[in-house]
């Protein structure tokens, strides 16, 4: 086996793109690897990953061997017949393909396959050195990364995310030659801008690191993000409160900065009158920045930023970000007065004006939809018809707001504020902001009964109106999120426990569609969203043929979809579910075949075998103790008594000639397994659990 030894490749860049960093990282690793794996070249990975930082992508592995193995080949030439005439000597075909191969056709090796014997060509070459690979594996990682708008610099044809600056590439001690953007490769790296601008001379890969931690760079995305939460918390902790981390700023600031140091800031209380969720958006989304809460989860007026540097003027960093962030929060508080002069009632008369869709009508006419749908779905779950209507005819009104305008992210948040201050109930209020929920993927539904209701309809206009008005998803168009609306819709009531009929349900939305003269194929709608419920279903573990075992009944409820699901589970996991599953298909095959009427009732008397005659009396039996079962939606139990058929299945399938000659004795046994297979599947399809 080839020596192994450490390999450091390091690209220096200007400031790469934050949101691609990762990708970029993760990319030129991979390329690497990759193209030292399909060389043959043995590799040593150990844990390593890629390294980055905003000015600089490397892969650093801990064993690279220093040559390929040797290499074979194999060339096949002609067949006999064709390589040598009748006296046995070479054709121009074998001469030609001898040639080729650089030497005399007796040298050449003999093979069989299926179509005869022919000649071959075998060799062994020595492997390149991995030196001599490097440079091509390089410029292959490089071509492949995910650049969609590669940078030029200088008079240069060459592109990548930002211009170039150094090249690291050692194996082992030593430095590879090759060259990339015009840099030659060499051992020298750079510091931290600040702290350490100057160059850095390595020895070895494995110093690489420490190396760069001396100089101030934490090469490493996982200690960077470590060092940033501990300082965030510590400061937070000093300011009497818990930092609020989300993963997408964590990831942002990770991608920042070098060497982060954590400064803890504040601004004026005044600002706290404002909606916490517009000011904790600002200082994320706009400056990247940390919000300190107290104890309840409250904003209070701290903050902490991460500097780039460890500065001896903190107090100086601190007054610059208060500084920067101030006239956000500034224009966030006139939004939010004025927002409050107007009245979110008053709000919504410019709804009229507002084009939802062309074919769907105004934002006003989805509203009065969705009243509508919200007052006759609060009373089937419990929930006051009044309010709902109330809180629909609301929820969109501060789409008209100043403060929406500025934060679209805080629709329903803004009119939930809006709502409290002009005197709706909270739970009118409340409902507003659910509405929207869930907002994206893994967020959770509504909370209240209220927002459920309203959750409910906003989406159902939703899918119907899409469907009616020709914007089914195709491919990866979706503009109006139906996808996300339909998953958004089940969950909500599967999660709640709602039996609400969802054909029903669409009914009523296509009926709120007449006077806009479109309208929507209810099944293929219906269709739609338990395609979405597959995929939700599969995140959880939920096998295909368990999905499809209660899809293929298509439940009026899905949360009795849902229920259903569950015992199929339970039911599945019985040592008598395969035979009874097999059962059943075989079941459905003989009488999907069988020709003419199938009698209504079992004639006892026609029952001539002891297997049919046990059979009979098990499945009526099973009939009468299911019942109630099946009414009260006991759908376990019920698999549970009916799994207790399969000694009668079994004997009657191993003793009685179904397709009897006898139409009468025929008919009376396919009525039984008529009886039978409508049972068992009165919960599922369970053929579809036989493999």
């Amino acid at each position: 086996m080839s020596q192994l030894s450490p390999l450091l490749i390091e690209l220096g860049t200007e400031e790469l793109p934050v949101k691609a960093l990762p990708g970029l990282a993760q990319a030129f690793f991979d390329g690497v690897v990759d193209g030292l794996r399909k060389r043959g070249v043995a590799l040593e990975l150990g844990d390593a990953r890629p390294l980055s930082t905003p000015r600089r992508l490397a892969v650093l592995l801990p064993g690279v061997g220093l040559e390929q193995p040797e290499q074979h080949s194999e060339v096949l030439g002609p067949y006999l017949n064709i390589a040598l005439d009748a006296e046995g000597q070479p054709t121009k075909a074998l001469q030609g393909f001898a040639a080729k191969a650089g030497i005399d056709w007796t040298a050449l090796e003999k093979t069989t396959d299926n179509k005869g014997e022919r000649f071959v060509h075998r060799a062994v070459t020595p492997g390149a050195s991995t030196a001599s690979l490097l440079p091509e594996i390089l410029r292959e990682a490089i071509a492949a990364m995910p650049i969609p708008k590669p940078m030029r610099w200088g008079d240069h044809a060459w592109g990548f995310a930002r211009p170039a600056h150094w090249l690291v590439l050692l194996h082992g001690a030593t430095v590879v030659e090759a060259e990339l953007f015009g840099l030659q490769a060499g051992r020298v790296s750079r510091g931290h801008r600040f702290h350490h601008d100057q160059t850095l001379s390595l020895a070895q890969p494995q110093d690489y690191v420490e190396a760069l931690r001396a100089a101030f760079v934490l090469v490493d995305p996982s200690e960077r993000r470590a060092r940033i939460v501990a300082e965030v918390e510590a400061a937070a902790a000093k300011a009497g409160g818990s930092a609020r981390i989300s993963e997408d700023n964590l990831e942002q600031v990770v991608n920042l900065v070098e060497w982060p140091s954590a400064v803890l800031c504040s601004f004026e209380r005044a600002f706290l009158a404002v909606p916490q969720e517009a000011l904790i958006e600002t200082m994320e989304i706009n400056q990247k920045f940390f919000p300190v809460l107290d104890a309840a989860g409250t904003l209070t007026e701290k903050f902490i930023g991460i500097a780039n540097i460890e500065s001896k003027e903190v107090a100086e960093v601190a007054k610059g970000y208060e500084r920067v962030i101030r006239p956000r929060f500034a224009d966030a508080k006139f939004f939010f007065d004025e927002d409050l002069k107007q009245g979110l009632v008053s709000m919504g008369e410019g709804l009229k004006t507002v084009t939802y869709q062309a074919k769907l009508g105004s934002v006003a006419d989805k509203v009065a939809r969705v009243a509508a749908l919200a007052e006759m779905i609060a009373p089937q779950v419990g929930a006051d018809a009044a309010q709902a209507k109330r809180a629909a005819e609301l929820a969109k009104n501060d789409l008209q707001s100043r403060m929406v305008n500025e934060f679209p992210e805080l629709q329903g948040i803004a009119g939930r504020h809006y709502a409290v201050a002009g005197g709706e109930s909270a739970d009118v209020a409340l409902a507003i902001d659910e509405s929207y929920q869930p907002r994206f993927g893994g967020d959770d539904i509504a909370l209240s009964p209220l927002g459920k209701v309203l959750a409910i309809a906003e989406r159902v206009d939703t899918l119907a109106g899409g469907f009616a008005a020709g914007l089914k998803p195709t491919g990866n168009k979706d503009p109006f999120a139906l996808r996300r609306n339909a998953l958004g819709l089940a969950r909500t009531i599967i999660e709640s426990g709602f039996e609400l009929d969802l054909r029903a349900l669409l009914a009523s939305a296509n009926a709120g569609l007449v006077a806009r003269n479109v309208q929507v194929d209810i099944g293929e709608l219906y269709d739609f969203i338990l395609d979405r419920l597959k995929g939700y279903y599969a995140d959880k573990g939920v096998p295909a043929t368990h999905f499809n075992a209660v899809a293929e009944l298509k439940p009026a409820s899905l949360y009795d979809f849902d229920r259903r699901l569950d015992a199929i589970g339970t039911f599945a996991a019985l040592p008598e579910a395969e035979a009874l599953a097999a059962a059943n298909k075989r079941i459905r095959n003989i009488l999907r075949k069988a020709e003419g009427d199938i009698p209504t009732q079992i004639d006892p008397a026609l029952l001539q075998e002891d297997a049919e005659r046990a059979l009979a009396e098990a499945v009526t039996a099973a009939i009468d103790d299911t019942g109630a079962s099946l009414q009260h939606k006991d759908y376990v139990a019920v698999l549970a008594r009916l799994a207790r058929l399969r000694p009668q299945v079994d004997a009657f399938f191993d003793g009685v000639m179904v397709n009897a000659e006898d139409p009468a004795l025929r008919g009376n046994r396919l009525a039984l397994l008529t009886m039978l297979g409508e049972r068992l599947g009165k919960v599922a399809a369970i053929e579809h659990l036989s493999s």
